[in-house]
């Protein structure tokens, strides 16, 4: 009985934590005197029109996940065709669309496709609430043949382990590459 009040003492006792306060130097020394731009929250929305029009872009310079691309490089597309609303233009051909890359996944072991996606779309004159987030690319995917392979060789004991080597294809976007996002009229 009294291992258990000794216990319940302790724990009592134990569960006032004592912390102090810690500064981040790192952070202090680094950041300091940084301004950082906040992002646009888009607050106001109405999704539920489904209306969308399609908006066909070309990259204007090659990009390749598996050479000289990060995350936040900025990139340029241009507009291929005329998009019209309601007989009104609304792009016009040849206009140029800055966008981002936003996120980078190398290919992986088994097969596992690489992967860029490209966002922050900016069209003059259009909100960025009623154009398409992003727009992904992948590599060949190469597991759907590594992995029964895999298994087919499994009753050879080392055999199997080495398809573990064979990787995804790399993604890319060249310049005779069509891309669509969409443009939603109705979106608010």
């Amino acid at each position: 009985m009294n291992k258990f009040f000794i216990l319940l003492f302790a724990l009592i006792l134990g569960s006032n934590c004592f912390a102090m306060l810690c500064e981040d130097t790192l952070v202090d020394s680094t950041l300091k005197d940084k301004e950082f731009e906040k992002p646009a929250a888009h607050l106001t929305y109405d999704y539920s029109d489904t209306k969308k029009i399609p908006v066909k872009l070309a990259i204007s310079k090659r990009i390749s996940s598996e050479k000289e691309v990060y995350e936040g490089k900025p990139i340029q597309f241009k507009v291929l065709q005329d998009v019209y609303y309601k007989g009104k233009l609304v792009i016009s051909k040849g206009t140029v669309v800055p966008a981002r890359v936003e996120t980078i996944i190398k290919s992986g072991m088994n097969g596992i496709p690489a992967s860029i996606i490209v966002g922050n779309f900016e069209f003059e004159g259009i909100p960025k609430g009623k154009i398409s987030n992003s727009y992904e690319v992948k590599g060949q995917d190469r597991s759907l043949w590594v992995f029964p392979l895999k298994w087919a060789l499994t009753f050879l004991p080392p055999t199997g382990s080495l398809t573990n080597f064979i990787k995804g294809g790399h993604a890319k976007i060249k310049e005779n590459h069509t891309i669509i996002i969409y443009y939603y009229p109705n979106w608010v």
